[in-house]
């Protein structure tokens, strides 16, 4: 009888589980991309990141995303994602309701010798009277090389300014490229992707598409793509890694552009699982 009732609690518990989860992912606003808004914008969006001293021994970065739009609009969302030596450390993410500003920020603590990188990307949803719904939308990227000596001590830069930097910048860039470039060919060897026929850019780069069209699209075209792709992100890669708080072992996402101009791949591995994400243009 003790065993039919243990075994009865178990699965009323594991209902109640999963229903509240369900419940609470379904809380969280998406990331939906509507055309973009040519009278409204941000007038200030950035990403920091900064070594600081705590006390004697300890250093931490400091790790802040701030965006700013001209007024309070219907939904504000940021995200921000942090990579260290091309793995994910970190993903900050927020939204508010009729305001105008978000800030996201954390300490990290430094673990050695170590190459950040971080990109945010910040989102506005402005409902108009009319009925009409449209977009604001901007990323912002920042790096930091921290470099911890046993005769030296530990010191930062995101620029190097002696020849000694220019070495721990080449010696960490390429000892990150050398992981990444592992595991990405795991990747588009499962997947069997031919890279000839896509433009492939780390997802750490894609801030660089801000003021710069993808190939063969314009401006307006690429703001489209880039937009969708976020909300996609957003969906399947970011919400996860940061609502469900568990301990996540993943490298900086692939994106692949079509030479098509027809559509884009993400490609990213979670905790040992391989992902694919397929998006077409709009």
């Amino acid at each position: 009888m003790k065993k039919y009732l243990a075994l009865a609690i178990f699965f009323i518990l594991s209902i109640s589980f999963v229903f509240l989860y369900q419940v609470k992912i379904n809380s969280i606003p998406s990331i939906s991309f509507f055309p973009l808004d040519e009278e409204t914008s941000f007038t200030e969006a950035q990403t920091n990141l900064e070594m600081k001293q705590t006390n004697q021994k300890e250093h931490t970065i400091a790790w802040n995303s701030l965006s700013k739009s001209e007024k309070s609009i219907y939904l504000r969302q940021d995200v921000s994602l942090l990579f260290n030596n091309g793995k994910l450390r970190g993903a900050l993410s927020e939204w508010h309701e009729n305001e105008d500003t978000i800030d996201l920020s954390e300490s990290i603590p430094i673990q050695g010798t170590s190459y950040f990188q971080t990109i945010s990307y910040h989102h506005g949803e402005i409902h108009y009277p009319n009925g009409s719904i449209k977009s604001i939308q901007q990323m912002t990227y920042d790096e930091l090389y921290v470099i911890e000596n046993d005769s030296s001590g530990i010191h930062s830069f995101q620029k190097p300014k002696t020849k000694s930097d220019v070495k721990w910048e080449k010696k960490l860039r390429g000892k990150t490229s050398q992981t990444l470039l592992y595991h990405w060919n795991k990747l588009l060897n499962h997947y069997q992707i031919n890279e000839d026929d896509y433009l492939i850019v780390p997802l750490t780069e894609l801030n660089r598409f801000n003021t710069n069209p993808l190939p063969s699209l314009s401006q307006a075209k690429t703001n489209q793509v880039i937009g969708l792709l976020w909300e996609g992100l957003y969906k399947n890669y970011i919400v996860p890694i940061t609502y469900e708080k568990k301990q996540v072992t993943n490298y900086v996402p692939l994106i692949l552009f079509g030479n098509d101009n027809k559509h884009l791949l993400v490609l990213f591995e979670v905790n040992g699982k391989k992902e694919r994400l397929i998006q077409q243009y709009p």
